[in-house]
Formats: C-alpha cells, sequence, structure tokens
C-alpha cells in the first residue's frame, strides 16, 4: 500500500448544544477537503481528539466518513488502545467499516514497564491479528506517550503487515535514522507541517498534518512540487505554510485547528471537555496567522 502523498488527520465537529457528534459537519468538511489531492484522511487521531470519543461514536465516525472518501483515497484509523486486546478488536472494527490501514500509537499508562520487548510483542500481536496494515503511531512526545526507539521500530518494520510509521516528533535526525534503519519499502511519514519539506528531502514518503486541515491543497501541492523536482516552488509554499502549523497547531493544538476551521468556513466548533476552546485572544492570534498566510474562507489554496 503507497502512502505516499499528504493524509488529513480529520478534527472530530461536536454539536454545539448537545454535545454529541456532529456527523453532518463531518461529511460537509469530507467533501470539502476530497476536493484537493489528498491521499486520504486519518480519523481517530489526535488532532481528532480520540481519546475523547466513546466507542460508539468512533464506530459512526468512520463509518459515516467512509462513503465521502472516494476509492483512490486512503482511509486511515487511529486503534491503538492500553491492552493488545482491545487494540485488535479496534483494528478488526476499523477495517469491518472499510478502513485501509490503521494507526496505532503505543499503549503509554504503563509507561515504566513498556519496555523494548513488551512493545515489540505488543505491535507483533497487533499486526498478526490485523486485517488491514499497520502504520506505527509515535505520538508527540509532549501527549501522554512513551518514545519508540529506533532500533524497535526497524526490528518491527520486518512484520509483512507493517508497512509505515508516522512519526510527529519534529526530530530531523530521528526521521533519518528511521529511514536509515528500517527495511527498504517501509514509509516513515512525519506529522509536523513546519518541517515536511525537510523530511521529504531526507527520505519520508509524505505526512498526515493538521495543518492539512486548514490548508488541503497548498500541503497536497508542496508534498508534489517536491517528487517532481519543483524544489524551488516546494521551499516557497513551505515557507507559506510554516507559520500555520507553529503558530496555531503546535501553539493551540486541538482548539486552535477547531478555531481556524471555524474561521474558514468549515465545521470546526468546540473541542470537547476537558478541553477548552481558545479564549478571544488566542482567535485573534488565529485569524492573524490565516490572514497573514494568505488563507481565506471559500478560497481554499491549490
Amino acid at each position: 500500500m503507497e502512502l505516499n502523498g499528504i493524509l488529513i488527520p480529520a478534527a472530530t465537529p461536536f454539536d454545539p448544544v448537545t454535545g454529541e457528534l456532529d456527523l453532518v459537519g463531518l461529511r460537509s468538511n469530507l467533501r470539502r477537503w476530497m476536493e484537493h489531492p489528498v491521499r486520504g484522511i486519518v480519523f481517530c487521531g489526535s488532532t481528532g481528539e480520540a481519546v475523547l470519543l466513546d466507542d460508539d461514536e468512533r464506530f459512526a465516525l468512520i463509518e459515516g466518513g467512509r462513503e465521502l472518501i472516494p476509492e483512490d483515497r486512503l482511509m486511515v484509523v487511529g486503534t491503538g488502545a492500553e491492552s493488545t486486546r482491545a487494540t485488535i478488536r479496534n483494528c478488526r472494527v476499523a477495517a469491518g467499516c472499510g478502513a485501509d490501514a490503521v494507526l496505532v500509537q503505543p499503549p503509554a499508562f504503563y509507561k515504566g514497564q513498556m519496555t523494548d520487548a513488551v512493545l515489540r510483542d505488543h505491535y507483533t500481536a497487533v499486526a498478526d491479528g490485523s486485517p488491514v496494515p499497520v502504520v506505527l503511531y509515535q505520538v508527540p512526545l509532549r501527549f501522554s506517550t512513551l518514545d519508540l526507539g529506533t532500533g524497535l521500530v526497524s526490528e518491527l518494520s520486518t512484520h509483512e503487515n507493517v508497512i509505515g510509521i508516522k512519526d510527529s516528533r519534529g526530530d530531523l535526525g530521528l526521521v533519518g535514522d528511521l529511514v536509515e534503519r528500517t527495511r527498504k519499502g517501509f514509509q516513515v511519514l512525519v506529522g509536523n507541517g513546519a518541517r515536511l519539506y525537510a523530511s521529504l528531502e531526507i527520505g519520508a514518503v509524505g505526512a498526515i498534518l493538521g495543518i492539512a486541515n486548514l490548508v488541503p491543497g497548498e500541503s497536497a501541492a508542496l508534498h508534489r512540487a517536491f517528487t517532481e523536482g519543483r524544489t524551488g516552488e516546494a521551499g516557497r509554499l513551505q515557507e507559506r505554510v510554516a507559520p500555520v502549523h507553529d503558530q496555531i497547531v503546535g501553539a493551540f493544538g486541538v482548539a486552535g485547528v477547531k478555531a481556524a476551521l471555524d474561521r474558514l468556513g468549515y465545521r470546526g466548533g468546540d473541542p470537547r471537555a476537558p478541553l477548552r476552546p481558545l479564549d478571544d485572544a488566542g482567535r485573534t492570534v488565529v485569524h492573524a496567522v490565516l490572514a497573514q498566510a494568505g488563507v481565506q474562507a471559500g478560497s481554499d489554496p491549490a
């Protein structure tokens, strides 16, 4: 399975009155995102507030979104859980709903006991039990997570059902290590939109980017320009989108992405408690960053 390109880790909108999942708003967002040449959509990721979703909401989310994702695009679903048993179950449910691949974050609650040997056994069991290919997920270290060592990833990359990794640490040296030390054909994706160009330069094949919620056209154009050898154009696009990552996604997280979506005419809304929405000062910053980057409602950059 080719992961080359940009995947959007879809934000999850909630009804402003009831707090329930807003599937109408999600489907509206999907229609707009699919107008751009992105590789696909990721549901139930960090930007999608997966850890705050009920099990039935996850099912409704991926089932409701599948029909709006064309067959030539990918639907990837986050399935990581604290137990190996639950992770495998989630993989099977996602596959049954039409997932092309699963994105699996490591179990981290008992962090002190999550040795490389334990994690190797966990991921091997998940890869053996998943009906669809597995993408490892190195969650941003500012979250409640752990660091997947390059040696461990290299070992797991030899499993025929482990096809890649999303590395959201933002460390180019570590991205280079993953590219060099994993098996041929293992696909490295990144999650830092400010370092996409540099990551592609050292061997990453694509990215799952929070900023792609906001600038899907430019994110995809950057990747395409680089892969087609138009590095000057890719560099200019990187300069334009980097502040969107640094000052919105990096600075404000989910609340920033959702405030920006609202500004751009998508359905963003408030995060689910205990996360809080941006205050007025934060929204002012978000609006200014979008304006500076030339990103406006109704005029998605291509």
